[in-house]
């Protein structure tokens, strides 16, 4: 397996940090919403026609009841029926102009909605894939997961709707009070009585609605995060019967979840209700009033049918207005989280002139190395100095924590060491660029990770131009030709989640073919033979001396009989080496070695 993960900074070359604390948790995060709009721009010319229907919507919207005025007032009043007609033409064709301008605007937003969605996805995706190994070992992957659907859709409802929604809104109220305000003072200042109860509610509801929709948020996470762990470790839950107690944790994040949202949805059908009654309290007091009036010849029943018809409008945008703020609501939690993922920044980077690993020899030197994964936790490997010559055969054994798997991804550059240098070919592996330096390492774990899709595709994962014949090389080289001519698809044989139709052993040896195929100066193998029977143990090690011949490999050995031909075996404990020599040597000196042979042999 070839390592290619970018080391880049990915998407958040253009976004800023989240900034200060006070900005998390408003109504209005300026700074969520300045970021996210930047995912908008490739679409400024779509987004500019959907405002254009907003405008004509708008327009169109204020047109429809003063055409129904003048078709009272001017002819049904006075009994004119010459002119009705086409007053009602007129009347039809604005709202089906209305009607096709909604459309438009609707299927515009929609089709950029969704382009957004896959946009900031993609983004995610790239940083995840930027950040450095620290970051996922700390992090549970079902919370990354809630992020990256769950976040970023309520943040693209947000983006494409809400804020076109807003604007629009906001349009339709401007232009409806200034119609009211000219056809009847008197019953728009009836209408408007009610907008300071509003503004109250508003202010009632945003108060508690801040920390109910970031705790759904937050809430939602945790379900994701304990539904994946549970998934991933079934196997354990069963194997020790744990399913109740497993049951019990879900449920109490689920527990949680579900509190959560039926507190914010309360909040909501308290909300929206209430503006609904006082609309329907504005839209009553205009009916007793303006009827009165119009009986004493105060106003006209043509204005009285028309400000109904604009009063109901007035406070459809103020309804549609309150769920956009439950949107923002919640869009602006998810934001926050979104940001927070974003602003976080690679540990491991690459220099500005980093240098390429093409044609290396493969020399490995750890030189003083000390290491801690984290500035506060302790060090797992203090002063290792350890030389490997290109081509040789090295094999790291001790006992479980010794910092053996450390100082493999100190050579695989997945973490940089706190103190010390490691040098490949003499040259500190911070000098190379990552994806360069990886390309020129293989990698084959102890628990083999295979990834769907077919045997063919998973063989060629680290080199995806190579052609057929050179993947039946290395799956020949691998042992893995032999039983693939036996599957009824061969090559093409899909592999299930988790890899599932295939055992173990069969895993490992298309990890092995997977390694072969890109052909590395460098092998990384962690006891490839820890998890198999004697029969796979065997092919596998075939496979592995194959692979090894005229290339430097790095072994981390649990079994003690498979690396009796290294070339240097090193003795790790306690985060230093302790011992160095070949097998005879080591045993003969009866220390740490010698009594890891005793025990495992």
């Amino acid at each position: 397996m070839s390592f290619s993960f970018s080391p880049g900074m990915g998407p958040r070359g253009a976004i800023h940090r989240l900034g200060s604390a006070e900005q998390e948790g408003r109504f209005f995060n300026r700074r969520v919403v300045a970021e996210m709009l930047r995912f908008l721009r490739p679409y400024s010319r779509r987004m500019a026609a959907a405002v254009l229907l907003m405008v004509l919507v708008t327009g169109l919207t204020l047109l429809t009841p003063y055409l129904i005025k003048v078709a009272i007032d001017e002819y049904i009043t006075p009994g004119r029926t010459q002119g009705l007609a086409a007053i009602s033409l007129w009347t039809a064709g604005a709202f089906l102009a209305l009607y096709a301008a909604t459309a438009g605007q609707q299927f515009l937003l929609s089709w950029i909605g969704q382009r957004v969605l896959a946009d900031l996805r993609r983004a995610l995706f790239e940083h995840l894939q930027a950040l450095s190994m620290n970051f996922h070992d700390r992090t549970i992957a079902g919370v990354t997961v809630s992020r990256v659907i769950n976040d970023v859709a309520v943040i693209n409802d947000l983006l494409t709707q809400g804020l076109v929604s807003l604007v629009g809104d906001l349009l339709v109220l401007a232009g409806i009070v200034v119609v009211m305000l000219s056809m009847s003072p008197q019953l728009a200042a009836l209408t408007f009585v009610t907008i300071p109860l509003m503004v109250l509610v508003t202010q009632v509801f945003s108060n508690h609605a801040r920390r109910a929709f970031r705790e759904t948020r937050t809430s939602v996470a945790q379900v994701v995060g304990r539904l994946a762990e549970n998934i991933d470790g079934m196997r354990v839950i069963q194997a020790f019967a744990q399913e109740d107690r497993a049951q019990e944790q879900f449920e109490d994040v689920n527990r949680v979840n579900r509190d959560a949202n039926i507190a914010a949805i309360r909040l909501s059908f308290i909300f929206l209700p209430g503006i609904e009654f006082l609309g329907t309290l504005a839209v009553a007091t205009v009916l007793f009033f303006g009827g009165r009036w119009v009986v004493q010849g105060e106003v006209t029943l043509g204005v009285l049918v028309a400000f109904m018809a604009y009063v109901t409008r007035f406070f459809q945008p103020i309804q549609e207005l309150s769920r956009i703020f439950t949107t923002m609501q919640s869009a602006m939690a998810g934001g926050e989280q979104v940001l927070r993922l974003l602003d976080q920044r690679p540990e491991v980077t690459d220099r500005p002139d980093g240098h390429p690993a093409a044609d290396i020899r493969g020399a490995i030197e750890l030189r003083e190395v000390s290491f801690r994964y984290r500035p506060d936790t302790p060090l797992v490997l203090q002063e290792v100095d350890l030389h490997i010559a290109a081509g040789q055969t090295v094999a790291l054994v001790g006992p479980t924590g010794a910092g053996k798997s450390s100082i493999i991804r100190l050579i695989a550059r997945f973490y940089d060491a706190s103190q010390g240098a490691v040098l490949v070919d003499g040259r500190d592996v911070r000098d190379y660029a990552q994806r360069s330096l990886r390309g020129q390492m293989g990698l084959i774990p102890q628990d083999p990770f295979l990834f769907s899709g077919t045997i063919e595709e998973n063989i060629r994962f680290g080199r995806p131009e190579a052609g057929m014949e050179a993947v039946r090389a290395a799956a020949r080289m691998a042992n893995v030709d032999d039983f693939v001519r036996r599957l009824p698809e061969g090559y093409r044989t899909r592999i299930l989640e988790g890899a599932v139709n295939l055992s173990v052993g069969q895993r490992q040896l298309i990890c092995i073919a997977r390694a072969a195929l890109t052909d590395p100066r460098i092998l990384i193998l962690d006891e490839a033979t820890a998890s198999v029977d004697t029969v796979t143990e065997v092919l596998i090690q075939q496979a592995l001396d194959r692979l090894m011949a005229g290339r430097t490999a790095v072994v981390i050995a649990h079994r003690l009989s498979t690396i009796r031909n290294a070339d240097l075996i090193c003795v790790v404990d306690g985060g230093r080496i302790v011992e160095q020599g070949g097998h005879d040597e080591l045993l003969a000196r009866r220390g740490v070695y010698w009594r890891l042979q005793q025990v495992r042999g």
